[in-house]
């Protein structure tokens, strides 16, 4: 059984969205072009008190989210816990913690490598590289993500490096080259992700719905993974053109894509971009096991 798509949500007036609204396209592209950084560093922040950011670093952070959806800050004066990484959300706007299968009873997931149990059959606690995708892409349409926190706890010896594009960018890549991928990838049923069977128990729906959609307030969201396996493209030329586009956009280095491996103590706050991780080594004899600290929100950051 599929998961009912949500209906489109009406997009408010002269909407960059709207394929119609070609003037208010082009100065929404023209400024969004003109904020992409060259540099990760240019979106990084220094925060003494992950728990209590002060409103001088809020402001610093919510800046360069409203400018690039993405964020990367340094707190190196102490160990951060989870309650640490939920009290920072709070501060940012973010409460809506999106509880699922493997995180712990807080909302946040601990990704390491698992010795075992039903974590380990997900590539997120393996030392496997994770493709690009955006969090929460098999939610149901009520529960999609809109903003994601990582937190390195501990890096690995080797790896795990995290690469990064603003899915707004994304958009503009693909809407400049042919407006007609837009539309397929808009469509209510663009994307299925098949239902999540265990043992004969079936934990998760299968998910129909776009790719491209636009909420309430007119912000855009993206929802989308580069498997292979286990998803399916709603079949029409238009939607395989779509899809193939997009591979081929993330596997070159495409303006606006950014790498960056987080030390102990950095972190990235997001509304939820485009983002991927290679493969890494842990070396539990030197004590370089990758610990990091996720959190999935239903809310975008405040302010942003």
């Amino acid at each position: 059984m599929i998961a009912t798509p949500a209906k489109p949500v009406p997009r408010p007036a002269h909407s960059p969205f709207d394929l119609g609204e070609t003037a208010a396209y082009g100065a929404w592209r023209a400024a969004r072009l003109d904020a992409v950084p060259t540099s990760v560093d240019e979106l990084r922040v220094e925060v003494a008190d992950l728990s209590r950011p002060s409103a001088v670093e809020r402001a610093a952070l919510c800046e360069r989210i409203a400018r690039t959806n993405m964020a990367l800050y340094r707190c190196s004066g102490h160990t951060v816990s989870r309650a640490d990484v939920r009290h920072f959300g709070a501060a940012l706007g973010l409460s809506r913690l999106d509880n699922n299968l493997c995180s712990e009873e807080d909302g946040v997931s601990e990704l390491q490598v698992s010795g075992g149990g039903r974590q380990a059959e997900y590539i997120p606690y393996t030392n496997r590289p994770l493709s690009w995708h955006c969090d929460g892409y098999y939610n149901p349409p009520g529960r999609w993500i809109r903003a994601m926190l990582l937190h390195c706890v501990s890096d690995a010896a080797e790896g795990g490096e995290n690469a990064l594009m603003d899915h707004e960018l994304l958009y503009i890549h693909l809407r400049d080259e042919n407006p007609a991928w837009i539309e397929a990838l808009m469509h209510p049923q663009a994307l299925t992700i098949p239902a999540n069977v265990e043992n004969g128990v079936t934990l998760r729906e299968a998910q129909s719905g776009p790719v491209f959609s636009v909420d309430d307030a007119g912000h855009l969201h993206l929802r989308y993974t580069a498997r292979e396996r286990n998803v399916q493209w709603r079949d029409d030329p238009l939607t395989r053109e779509a899809a193939g586009a997009i591979r081929e956009l993330l596997a070159r280095d495409v303006r606006g894509l950014l790498r960056c491996r987080l030390a102990p103590g950095e972190g990235i706050i997001c509304n939820n971009v485009l983002h991927s991780r290679t493969g890494f080594r842990d070396d539990p004899d030197s004590g370089r096991q990758r610990l990091v600290y996720r959190a999935r929100y239903l809310d975008r950051v405040v302010g942003t």
